[in-house]
């Protein structure tokens, strides 16, 4: 979910032959989330093997990270950590809300009505042990790096790209500019169109460039107002105040400087289980590790055809198609690599 800052920040088209030779660091939940909730039939049920193991996320993982790298895309997945105490309420109400859904799918379904069907399942979306380690060994033997953060991975992300490690942070969250994530492409992977929720209207859905400091700069707020605005709205670990949105809040900071001086002035209360100067740290100061080591490497062919064909029941033809480009994506670095010494 993170925070609802976007309509604030300055989004600006780019291609993937921009994006060539970049090294992204992905929010990995993020990205098999959207797996899991856009790839499903008709009826909303997941896409499955043979024993009924869902594979949606493989599907999506395999055919979107083929082609970044047919892109010469760099990509590394980093997958979530422990999440801090704070965040509890935020997890314990998309808890609710999927089981909200999941009612509702069985209404839908006991109706014969597709279209809920479908729409409610999305909501019901959830990430199980299984899901996650068929995630990793995917990406081992696709030769992808991902890399395990010790909490948030937009935190981590941001990190990588201030350390210079990552030329960007790939993620559909806004929150990782609260992490201080300078440069963040969003809808990688994604053209055409997408359906607006709750509405018979499509737009268009393109990969864009979002410039941290280009944003701040015309927005005339520093990073620490920008998660002062934030929190105003309400993150994962806050609810925000009350009928504030993000022109208020932009308002409410430019007018009064910072959060605490807002809180008085306005007589507002960011609803929240800890002290704002806590929230505020934890995005300044966010636990992450250095314990990483990029490398992009051949593809396991063999493997890659035991566990998607054999296993998964993928198209033979398909998985040999992308496995031919990842491995001709990292002969070319390889080579490269050989040309620069």
């Amino acid at each position: 979910m993170g925070t609802q800052i976007g309509i604030l920040l300055t989004k600006n088209p780019i291609t993937y032959e921009e994006l060539g030779g970049k090294v992204i660091a992905i929010d990995a939940y993020n990205t098999i989330y959207q797996f899991l909730s856009a790839i499903r039939q008709r009826d909303g049920s997941l896409l499955t093997d043979s024993s009924g193991n869902p594979v949606s996320h493989l599907t999506g993982l395999f055919s979107r990270t083929s082609k970044l790298r047919e892109s010469n895309i760099k990509p590394v997945f980093i997958f979530d950590g422990k999440p801090p105490e704070m965040k509890r309420d935020t997890l314990e109400k998309r808890k609710e809300c999927k089981e909200n859904a999941a009612l509702n799918y069985e209404i839908a379904k006991d109706e014969g009505n597709l279209e809920d069907m479908k729409k409610y399942a999305q909501g019901t979306s959830r990430i199980t042990p299984d899901i996650l380690a068929s995630s990793k060994k995917l990406l081992e033997i696709m030769g992808i790096p991902w890399i395990q953060a010790e909490s948030e991975a937009e935190a981590q992300a941001a990190f990588m790209v201030s350390n210079g490690d990552a030329d960007l942070v790939g993620s559909q969250d806004y929150d990782v500019f609260l992490f201080g994530a300078e440069d963040v492409v969003r809808n990688l992977g994604s053209t055409g169109k997408r359906k607006v929720p709750g509405q018979n209207k499509y737009v268009a859905k393109t990969p864009e460039h979002i410039s941290l400091s280009g944003s701040l700069a015309e927005l005339d707020l520093s990073r620490d107002q920008l998660i002062d605005l934030a929190i105003c709205i309400g993150t994962d670990f806050n609810e925000g105040m009350h009928r504030v949105g993000a022109k208020t809040a932009l308002k409410f900071i430019r007018q009064h400087g910072d959060i605490a001086t807002v809180i008085k002035e306005e007589n507002k209360d960011i609803r929240a289980c800890t002290s704002v100067e806590e929230i505020r740290d934890f995005f300044l100061n966010p636990p992450v590790t250095t314990d990483y080591n990029l490398k992009w490497c051949k593809p396991c062919s063999d493997k890659l055809f035991d566990f998607l064909v054999t296993e998964k029941g993928f198209s033979e033809k398909q998985v040999m198609k992308n496995t031919q480009i990842l491995d001709e994506r990292a002969a070319s670095e390889c080579q490269s690599c050989l040309g620069d010494w």
